[in-house]
């Protein structure tokens, strides 16, 4: 369970880290599961249902950058989701009633790992309103060196930023950051971060020996409802993880800025950001 201290650094911050959620086996199945998921790739040459690869991928040598939905494909992965330590720290910021939106297993290769341009989790999916989060479990520690998530701190109580270039959607914002408010978000394996749907943050590549594996977790309150559709009331209820469904959406004057028009090549925030221009692009540098 959270103190009052850190539920109010997250109202302020837009963010929080939470150490030791997950117990020592826990994390080893994570890892091996995960290790087994890498090794299948080399069987796959492009993007698919399933992997989301790096540029550098080979047969001889696999390198994903994402397995896309991993509780759809192994239950150790559903079994995060649903940790009852996770939800306890999740319902005393967004409410005892909580829905997933996604899941994600974002990866970083020792000396490689694309980059994750600046950019806010809102500007890819709106809802009626904020009371959205992403849970990341750190399956390896995650350091400066290895690529961690780097935020702005209290830039989720800010503006929304566009995420345009040239009239296009490319995930990823404009204006520049000041490195001097950036804070990396440093945890160790087993522990979550925490971060709310409009804050700023972005990570860089791994430059370390050591591997980078995080397990997203997109949550919101049951009564948002996404902008762009939800996929029919029976599949949008199925993700419910706490409380009941609802008919009745919340809705409050939260700034929207709509992710369209797409770009020509659609996909994932990787492939979404790679076709921004070359002077946007920082974390790349």
């Amino acid at each position: 369970m959270l103190t009052r201290e850190q539920v109010d650094r997250y109202r302020n911050d837009g963010f929080i880290t939470v150490e030791h959620v997950l117990d020592d086996g826990f994390v080893a199945d994570l890892r091996c599961v995960t290790d087994e998921f890498v090794a299948r790739s080399a069987q796959v040459t492009e993007h698919d249902d399933v992997y989301d690869l790096e540029p550098q991928h080979s047969a001889a040598s696999p390198q994903v950058r994402r397995i896309k939905n991993p509780n759809r494909w192994h239950p150790v992965f559903q079994k995060a989701l649903e940790h009852p330590g996770i939800l306890d720290v999740v319902e005393q910021l967004i409410g005892p009633g909580i829905r997933y939106l996604t899941t994600k297993m974002n990866m970083k290769s020792p000396g490689v790992g694309s980059p994750v341009e600046w950019h806010q989790d809102w500007a890819f999916y709106p809802h009626t309103h904020d009371d959205i989060l992403a849970v990341g479990v750190a399956i390896d520690a995650m350091t400066v060196e290895n690529g961690c998530l780097l935020v702005v701190p209290g830039s989720h109580r800010g503006p929304v930023y566009e995420h345009h270039e040239d009239g296009v959607f490319i995930g990823a914002i404009g204006e520049s950051i000041d490195e001097s408010e950036v804070v990396p978000v440093t945890v160790d394996a087993g522990g979550i971060s925490i971060h709310h749907v409009r804050t700023l943050h972005g990570s860089a590549p791994n430059r370390s020996a050591d591997p980078r594996r995080l397990l997203l977790l997109e949550m919101a309150a049951v009564d948002a409802w996404p902008l762009k559709g939800y996929g029919g009331f029976e599949a949008f209820n199925s993700r419910i993880l706490r409380g009941a469904p609802t008919s009745h959406a919340r809705v409050e004057p939260v700034p929207v800025v709509m992710p369209e028009p797409q770009p020509e090549r659609g996909g994932s925030i990787y492939e979404i950001q790679t076709q921004m221009s070359r002077e946007r692009a920082r974390l790349r540098q």
